[in-house]
């Protein structure tokens, strides 16, 4: 323990604050990185720090090993927000990075810091199916990606983009289907949010409000017009609602 850091595993997509009001960490689905989240760094209102979560073995940390588990993940996540003081912390994990979060706030059990933990596209576990695509063809790793409209429906033009995408895609599958929790562990003691698009494919409603079973504090659910990815096109009314929920306007 001790030896993660935020400069190492959080990239900040807003000018720096000295005091912001609200730190807002953001964990990216499978396959992708923290450039995902840059238009939210645009879309804040002032004094609102988003940080985006930097997963090894892509962007600038590609010459790293990509990790293999939730837990390899959540365990220096959590270390590395423990050294983040000063403001209020508030976490959003869309699709893979739900679990992460998730994870990550239960390491951080009595955190003053954490607020809330706004989840995305991402049953609760228990309630998930396992789609087995760590074990896909590239073919079919290809048709889902489009399919689901995460990437650039162009991307499968350029090799040189496959080489990169495809084994991190195949790693994130089997850390999402390799996913256990704890046996018997405690429920958080914060407020959760889940969040869906109205047309996803492989999420539904039960699943997502199935994280009130893991929680003590209040649950919400609201959804969005749209399919997996329906944060894209509605990036402004998401960071409204998840900021109004905060208190933060």
């Amino acid at each position: 323990m001790g030896s993660a850091t935020a400069e190492q595993w959080f990239r900040c997509l807003t000018p720096a604050t000295a005091t912001p009001r609200l730190r807002l960490l953001c964990f990216p689905h499978a396959g992708g990185s923290a450039g995902y989240f840059r238009p939210w760094g645009k879309a804040v209102p002032a004094g609102v720090e988003v940080l985006a979560v930097r997963y090894p073995g892509r962007e600038d940390r590609f010459r790293e090993p990509l990790v293999g588990s939730i837990t390899g993940l959540a365990d220096p996540i959590a270390e590395a927000c423990a050294t983040l003081t000063g403001a209020p912390l508030a976490f959003f994990g869309h699709s893979m990075g739900a679990m992460v979060a998730y994870e990550t706030a239960r390491r951080l059990a009595g955190h003053p810091a954490l607020r809330a933990v706004f989840l995305s596209s991402r049953p609760a576990p228990g309630h998930e199916t396992k789609r087995g695509l760590a074990n896909a063809t590239d073919r079919e790793l290809i048709a889902d990606l489009t399919e689901l409209g995460g990437t650039d429906a162009e991307f499968h033009k350029h090799p040189e983009l496959l080489e990169l995408i495809l084994p991190i895609l195949r790693n994130d599958y089997s850390v999402v289907d390799g996913y256990q929790p704890e046996p018997g562990a405690a429920p958080l003691e914060l407020p959760v949010v889940g969040y869906l698009g109205d047309a996803e494919q492989y999420v539904d409603e039960a699943g997502v409000a199935a994280w009130a079973e893991r929680t003590n504090g209040p649950f919400a659910l609201r959804s969005f017009t749209g399919g997996h990815f329906y944060l894209a096109d509605h990036t402004e009314e998401l960071l409204s609602d998840l900021l109004g929920r905060l208190e933060i306007r």
